[in-house]
């Protein structure tokens, strides 16, 4: 790191002008990066840092439409993603094990609610998310100011103390997403083992095990995979999610349309799971759980913006990310339609909570382990997409606060045969291994999915998804309040808010029964 007075520090970006402009017209295309002068905070100058991103911490509303052919208008070496890119890390995020819940959903709703409430919370997530993303950029959708993460943005519309309620909402839903994608694997890592055992024993074996194990054997993998940089790294892995996002999804909806043709009949009724077989509270609080877990199956909102930043213009990338919104919300529904309504259609009343792992299927046993098989490997994936936006947040407050300590800013290079040297950073390892340290041991504390994921869904449908980017819209295109449109944005806002507080209240209640039955460290299945 170099304080960002120093003389040193002037000189090498004077250094990076000259390199990079070499003609005149490339003397005049590279004319943006002079501004940075006055302001420069440059770490880690080297090859491998200009990948990562990480070159210029800060944002320069230049006013130029393009940077130069290495860099973008703000310092920063030429952003990659494309309409495909932004859509896989969106549906590797989307389509998770939230999926698997729907079935339940939909039977505590009925065949009316159910389809309705699922085509509601897309059509909100749709729109929402597009007015997010016309806030990626501050001022003018081409040029201003670019905001890199979701506080960022909420910083530079909404100021003051938005921001610090924006980034704990934010984070904290982070972490719970992490808590909840480890015991999700654990339970589909046993499922598998599971099914092999009823096979063997023809269903008279109970079969029960411990998830720790299962639990901690993910948290391996996601420690080791959690030294990956940044988003821009992550695209492969998300390519490899989203495929078996719709390997499981697509198995769980065939093993629901073959349960249907056998049965000779659609199970379920209109009004859904029927009193008597709950009583009439656990109806009520059921169906507002619903509403959590169907909330938590398109939550996305939280990892938006960082996902935009990985995307080249032009064209704007409002206009990119507004597409890839399209095409995911859209896939994810129609994928979310199916596997929800066949699962309840085979089951009715008698709906696991888990569609692949609640053990409604028995046979054939080696189509769900590959279905389970799919989804360990989906949320290995989808952990560090969530997880990326927390891991830079620390890492770029550190980096602020001791920019002068080694530990934390200096790369180590490993040297890889064949491959390019790996930058081996001590304080990321250190500090997100704890992290995954600390998700783990909370999952084998807590270690039931349903609930957890109503509740996370609950929490952060509402601030992430509708209000913040609501109210920043509404400052950005300087909508006058009271008028007609102002009005419309803020009944969408309330009305969200009262399902968000009727879905974890509902959550909230089955936790605390939840907890009334489960040992922490000593949970079977």
């Amino acid at each position: 790191s170099i304080p960002f007075h120093s003389t040193l520090c002037k000189l090498r970006v004077l250094s990076l002008f000259l390199s990079v402009s070499r003609t005149p017209t490339q003397l005049n295309s590279n004319l943006h990066l002079l501004p940075l002068l006055p302001l420069c905070y440059i770490r880690n100058m080297n090859t491998t840092s200009l990948r990562n991103h990480q070159v210029f911490d800060i944002s320069i509303d230049t006013h130029q439409q393009g940077g130069s052919r290495w860099f973008d208008d703000d310092g920063r070496p030429k952003r990659t993603g494309t309409v495909w890119t932004a859509s896989a890390h969106i549906i590797t995020a989307v389509i998770g094990s939230g999926v698997l819940s729907l079935a339940w959903a939909i039977g505590q709703l009925g065949w009316i609610a159910g389809p309705a409430v699922m085509f509601l919370f897309s059509f909100v997530t749709c729109y929402t998310s597009t007015l997010l993303s016309a806030c990626y950029r501050s001022g003018d959708p081409i040029t201003g100011k670019r905001n890199y993460t979701y506080m960022d943005a909420v910083r530079s519309n909404l100021g003051g103390v938005k921001v610090k309620i924006c980034g704990f909402v934010q984070y904290l839903n982070l972490f719970g997403v992490a808590v909840g994608y480890t015991i999700a694997s654990s339970i589909s890592m046993m499922a598998i083992k599971r099914s092999n055992c009823f096979h063997k024993s023809g269903g008279k074996n109970p079969c029960r095990m411990n998830a720790n194990p299962y639990m901690i054997g993910f948290g391996i993998a996601e420690i080791l995979l959690s030294q990956i940089p940044g988003f821009d790294q992550l695209q492969w892995l998300s390519l490899v999610a989203a495929v078996m996002s719709f390997t499981y999804s697509s198995i769980g909806l065939g093993l629901g349309i073959g349960k249907v043709i056998e049965n000779g009949k659609i199970s379920g009724s209109l009004t859904g799971i029927s009193i008597g077989t709950v009583t009439q509270t656990q109806k009520i609080w059921k169906s507002f759980q619903a509403l959590g877990d169907i909330a938590f199956a398109y939550s996305f909102s939280m990892i938006l913006v960082e996902i935009q930043d990985t995307i080249k213009s032009p064209p704007s990338e409002a206009k990119t990310m507004k597409k890839a919104t399209l095409i995911s919300v859209v896939v994810t529904t129609l994928f979310y339609m199916f596997c929800g309504c066949f699962g309840y259609a085979a089951f009715g009343d008698m709906s696991p909570g888990n569609l692949l792992t609640g053990f409604g299927f028995y046979n054939p046993y080696w189509l769900l382990d590959i279905a389970n098989a799919a989804i360990v490997i989906h949320l290995v994936g989808a952990y560090q997409v969530y997880c990326q936006p927390l891991y830079a947040f620390i890492e770029k407050e550190a980096a602020q606060r001791f920019p002068d300590s080694e530990f934390i800013t200096k790369d180590i290079k490993i040297p890889i045969p064949g491959f390019r040297p790996f930058n081996l950073n001590l304080f990321r390892m250190i500090w997100r291994t704890l992290f995954v340290v600390l998700t783990t041991v909370v999952s084998m504390l807590l270690p039931f999915f349903n609930d957890i994921a109503g509740l996370l869904g609950a929490l952060g449908f509402w601030p992430l998804t509708v209000y913040f980017p609501v109210e920043m819209y509404i400052v950005q295109k300087k909508i006058p309040k009271w008028s007609t449109r102002w009005l419309c944005l803020q009944i969408l806002s309330v009305a969200c808010l009262i399902i968000t507080i009727a879905a974890a209240a509902g959550s909230v209640a089955g936790i605390v029964g939840d907890l009334k039955s489960i040992k922490p460290f000593q949970t079977s299945y």
